[in-house]
């Protein structure tokens, strides 16, 4: 028998019952697809975010930190297959013209040795003959350069004494010792120079110096080296103090700031963790550090609450509070913010590359301004005809890509640091004195950051006050092409005597040897 199926009728209603479930299905689909497509983005961006960390922590441990940059060349230039040994940096004008080949220069020789040097001579006469009667027509000379390492001595003063016999009340009369930088110390101004200059300008540690004597026969205890650098920095103060006044007096200030490590007997088995605060005059070819136990902003704002001016500085946030005083106009690095895009590189070749090439414009013309040695006015218009074009267009260039590139990427982090400073990156513009980045102060910290690494830490807070002291004043013989081992002997033996009055004559830029010695 037969069964009868039965089908049970479609109705509009369960037709569009089905159809408004299967909506919700692809909606809750595309919904979770969506999720999907977030997390695979935030992991690529994690993943970008952590192989450029990698990448940096590799530079800094295996390799030599480099931020030069070569503008590809144009597709249309051919190459031989190979890198060449030497490219030209990028022009304020890149343009790729063949060029008539190079005449051959006649090397011009060897330079002569300086004049200044003493010649000691050693007459060479012929082998096997008797010249003794013979004409001498000329002489061949042949001069090379030779070295005498330095040598500890004794210098004797020797006081005779004298009386008159024929004084009705006789009297010794002995000709009075010259004033030197330690009472009845041991050490000669030129010594406690040298042993200065070593540890502060060469990098040397007490403990190197110390074996150096010793080699020589003469032992002397570190607690003695350490209590003639102390007495030196004694006598040096009032030159510091001068020397910070003429630098916050200026109208033009760099600032950066670095660590110095810090033996505290206050933290057992611990190292504190104290700052350097470097400033630099360009104008007055000064620089100045000032050593505070923290990073905080109270010791910039206690040093500069009487400056006025421009102050030129990194991205710290500290810096940025200065932007609420009216007499204090801010700067930013151009070079710091280069520095971003030199680490985009590998991340976004493209943009990172246009940044770089633009910068590079900028750097050129500031470097043809100098070499030209352009009037002030003359450098003004320059750069308002030619930088604030280049930096114009940047801007617009940042506004315009920051949307299309990852927040969180390298090059992302770039345009986020550069875009929200470009006025103050751009402020150079306004005077011929201000610079298009911080690079000097960089350079006056650098001796301090190459003897930390060799003495590793100063051994008290007073310790690194004394730090601060030398490396001011023998960063500003640096910056002044003073000899720092004359200056300090000269300094060391007169600064006792000086007029106070005069103290001006003893700074770098100022200071002339004494003749009269």
């Amino acid at each position: 028998m037969n069964q009868a199926i039965t089908v049970a009728p479609v109705t509009l209603e369960s037709l569009l019952a089905r159809v408004n479930e299967m909506a919700a299905q692809m909606a809750q689909m595309q919904e979770e697809i969506r999720r999907k497509d977030e997390q695979i983005d935030q992991l690529n961006a994690e993943n970008l975010q952590l192989r450029h960390q990698l990448t940096q922590l590799k530079k800094m441990v295996f390799g030599a930190k480099s931020e030069r940059f070569l503008p590809a060349l144009p597709p249309e230039q051919l190459t031989l297959g190979f890198a060449p040994e030497t490219v030209p940096a990028a022009t304020a004008s890149i343009s790729y013209t063949r060029k008539a080949p190079a005449q051959k220069v006649k090397h011009p020789g060897r330079l002569p040795l300086p004049g200044h040097l003493p010649r000691h001579k050693v007459v060479l006469e012929p082998e096997g003959v008797d010249v003794k009667s013979w004409k001498k027509i000329g002489e061949e000379i042949t001069e090379e350069l030779d070295y005498t390492p330095g040598r500890l001595f004794v210098r004797q003063y020797v006081r005779p004494k004298y009386v008159n016999p024929q004084a009705v009340e006789p009297q010794i009369v002995c000709a009075a010792l010259p004033e030197r930088p330690i009472s009845k110390g041991i050490a000669s101004p030129a010594l406690l120079a040298y042993i200065l200059m070593s540890k502060y300008v060469m990098h040397l540690p007490v403990y190197r110096q110390i074996q150096q004597f010793k080699r020589e026969g003469v032992a002397i205890p570190a607690s003695t080296i350490n209590e003639w650098i102390a007495a030196c920095t004694r006598l040096l103060e009032p030159l510091y103090r001068l020397l910070a006044q003429k630098v916050l007096s200026a109208k033009y200030l760099q600032v950066d700031e670095t660590t110095n490590p810090v033996l505290d007997k206050n933290k057992k088995g611990k190292v504190h963790k104290g700052f350097q605060w470097v400033y630099h005059s360009p104008q007055e070819r000064l620089v100045l550090f000032d050593y505070r136990k923290s990073r905080n902003g109270e010791g910039a704002h206690e040093l500069l609450k009487n400056f006025t001016g421009y102050l030129q500085s990194d991205g710290y946030t500290v810096y940025d509070e200065f932007a609420d005083r009216k007499d204090i106009t801010l700067l930013n690095c151009m070079a710091y913010a280069r520095r971003k895009f030199v680490e985009a590189q590998k991340n976004d070749a493209a943009r990172a590359d246009h940044v770089l090439t633009q910068m590079g414009l900028l750097y050129a013309l500031e470097r043809r301004a100098g070499e030209e040695g352009l009037s002030e006015q003359a450098f003004i218009e320059l750069r308002e005809k030619e930088s604030a074009p280049v930096l114009a267009g940047l801007k617009e260039w940042m506004v315009e890509h920051y949307g299309q590139v990852l927040p969180q990427s390298p090059i992302g982090k770039a345009i986020a640091y550069a875009l929200p400073r470009w006025e103050k990156l751009s402020c150079y513009l306004e005077q011929p004195y201000l610079n298009i980045d911080n690079n000097w102060v960089e350079n006056a910290i650098r001796p301090l950051a190459l003897g930390r690494k060799n003495y590793l830490f100063s051994g008290s807070h007073q310790g690194a006050e004394r730090s601060a002291m030398l490396y001011s004043l023998l960063g500003s013989c640096k910056l002044n092409q003073v000899n720092p081992q004359e200056w300090l002997s000269d300094v060391l033996e007169r600064i006792a005597s000086h007029p106070v009055n005069k103290l001006e004559e003893l700074l770098p830029g100022k200071w002339a040897p004494n003749l009269n010695q």
